[in-house]
């Protein structure tokens, strides 16, 4: 059987988020002041070794999560998750690619003016200028093709749409 420690880690990384200390004792099947004890040890073994990760208390609870110092890395990786409305913006920026802004903003709305702004700057989406006029061309990037894997479900949708 693993140390407490070790077990009270895999909680926290299986759970993915903060635990109180009678919902890490729960799990662990052990009582509050062994899991504190525990607690103190795997922060400590966190402290002294060099991991992109870390045990700290939050207002909800105890959490592993990734150290402050790799937040650039994680922003670059993994980008914020997309509302509906930029969802569907996107969707339709892929569907009629390239597509005029002006277009696009007749059969979205408004409101994808700040959705093409939010994806420009995700990486999902480039724009350049149109030479004839006053509007741009839309068109998604290869961010958004790796993102979204189309590489992989293209070959896979061709396959069953030939059965």
């Amino acid at each position: 059987m693993p140390r407490l420690a070790t077990q009270i880690e895999a909680i926290l990384y299986l759970k993915g988020k903060p635990l109180s200390l009678a919902e890490i004792a729960e799990c662990a099947r052990c009582d509050r002041e062994a899991v504190e004890d525990a607690l103190i040890e795997l922060m400590s073994d966190y402290a002294y070794r060099d991991s992109a990760l870390e045990v700290v208390e939050t207002p909800k609870g105890y959490s592993l999560q990734l150290r402050a110092s790799f937040a650039t890395l994680m922003q670059s990786l993994v980008p914020a998750e997309l509302g509906v409305g930029a969802l569907r913006t996107l969707a339709a920026i892929a569907i009629k690619q390239p597509i005029a802004q002006t277009e696009l903003i007749d059969l979205r709305g408004s409101g994808a003016y700040q959705h093409v702004q939010e994806l420009i700057s995700l990486g999902f989406v480039s724009r350049r200028r149109q030479t004839d006029g006053r509007s741009y061309w839309l068109q998604v990037t290869n961010k958004f093709h790796q993102h979204f894997e189309l590489d992989n479900l293209l070959p896979s949708l061709r396959t069953s749409s030939q059965s």
